[in-house]
């Protein structure tokens, strides 16, 4: 189709500026100011007046979209959708999934779903071990790498430092990325929040914060011998930021992510309740604080939402017997917006730069700028907008969320993928 989106505050050179935008044939054609076209040429125009601010598709590079093997949580279909709704035109889904993809006939089972059912790109990772164990043997990266995003166990750390650095050797041939979910799994004890004082007064069992920045601190060693490219997922500890600042001063090609939970909820948040149960689990205010101070310094990349759905009856049974993870797809620009840009933490340009354009950098996807020329895969957000956080009007089809019930402000209108509309706020 042919779309003109006028009068927008358009994301053009890292900046934003008021322009007209004319798609035709997938492409962003011409970007100016007053473009006209006459009603023959164009499908649909579409006015902004001055008021919403048009972006990249945003780009999630962890998300669960549960399919194939558990598709009573999530679909490629809903999950996909969800992710329209909300402004993504990229996701990355991780390896937890039934068969997992650690070879090409597995990952075929996913691939072909995702050509029928996906409403925008989604671009599978790789397992890094067979089974997705964490331990045992590492996969022939070789013969699935020019069909992911990168290679993964999330959901398991890899525990030994040999299976690591095999399998770091083989993927800085490839020129692949590992995005590791770190956690040491002899220093969990069965813990399920974070060992703090929540924890402590209500008689819980905690998941000590060293469990995951040991990892992170042997993998940033390792990347730093290999030159494998490495990227943490999900960080949620001071001590994490640290080791990450300090080997990125070394030169090791070390990037990361957190997730919006962790830079707006700590464990003071918690309620006994699984909506608040995740893995990592949400840290202390100090850890908190210290996530932010990583956004601030260029320390964390990316802010992904880590969207994990599970069904009502796994997310009924409290902290202790809850299945780890919530969604997030639905809310992690609201939330952002809200706490972080409103009040002056960071601008509305950073979090676009964060969640739109350095995830694809990093993994080297195609996208994340509006300049003529470039596929129209674009969201249009009115960062004002008021609402309450309803989980029975999520697209996603799963409902835990620990900003039930919040008041946020920040909401897309309107999502383009290969210059079709695959969302439009009703």
């Amino acid at each position: 189709m042919t779309l003109l989106i006028k009068n927008a505050i358009a994301f053009v050179d890292n900046v934003f500026k008021k322009s007209d935008i004319l798609i035709e044939n997938e492409k962003i054609k011409s970007i100016g100011i007053g473009i006209s076209v006459s009603s023959q040429g164009v499908d649909k125009i579409i006015d902004t007046m001055d008021k919403y601010f048009l972006i990249p598709g945003f780009a999630d590079v962890h998300t669960h979209l549960r399919e194939p093997g558990f598709s009573y949580k999530e679909t490629i279909k809903t999950g996909s959708k969800a992710g329209a709704r909300a402004g993504y035109t990229l996701l990355c889904t991780m390896p937890n999934l039934n068969p997992p993809p650690d070879c090409p006939e597995n990952l075929k089972v996913q691939t072909d779903i995702i050509k029928r059912d996906a409403v925008i790109n989604i671009i599978p990772f790789g397992t890094v071990t067979k089974g997705r164990k964490g331990e045992g043997e590492v996969i022939d990266f070789a013969s699935v790498a020019q069909d992911v995003a990168g290679f993964s166990d999330d959901g398991c750390g890899v525990q030994s430092e040999e299976l690591m650095l095999k399998a770091m050797c083989e993927c800085a041939k490839l020129g692949k990325i590992i995005s590791a979910h770190c956690e040491v799994n002899e220093l969990l004890h069965g813990g399920y929040i974070h060992d703090g004082e929540y924890c402590k007064a209500h008689n819980h069992k905690g998941i000590c914060s060293e469990s995951e920045w040991k990892q992170i601190e042997r993998d940033c060693r390792l990347a730093e011998i290999t030159g494998c490219r490495y990227h943490t997922c999900h960080i949620s500890t001071k001590e994490s930021v640290d080791i990450i600042r300090k080997a990125k001063a070394r030169g090791v090609n070390v990037t990361c992510e957190t997730a919006p939970h962790y830079l707006t909820l700590c464990d003071s948040d918690l309620q006994e309740d699984g909506r608040f149960k995740m893995n990592p689990p949400l840290r202390s205010e100090e850890d908190r604080q210290a996530l932010i101070e990583g956004v601030l310094d260029g320390t964390i990349d990316v802010i992904a939402t880590d969207h994990a759905p599970h069904s009502a009856e796994e997310k009924s049974k409290g902290l202790s017997s809850s299945a780890m993870g919530i969604v997030g797809l639905e809310t992690a620009f609201a939330v952002l917006n809200t706490y972080l840009v409103k009040p002056g933490i960071i601008t509305l340009e950073k979090l676009v730069e964060m969640m739109s354009v350095r995830p694809r950098e990093i993994f080297g996807f195609d996208g994340g700028k509006i300049e003529v020329g470039q596929t129209a895969d674009l969201a249009l957000i009115d960062a004002d907008r008021h609402w309450i956080v309803e989980p029975s009007k999520f697209v996603t089809m799963g409902r835990t969320t620990p900003f039930e019930g919040m008041d946020l402000q920040g909401e897309n209108l309107l999502t383009v993928y290969k210059g079709e509309i695959v969302y439009e706020a009703v």
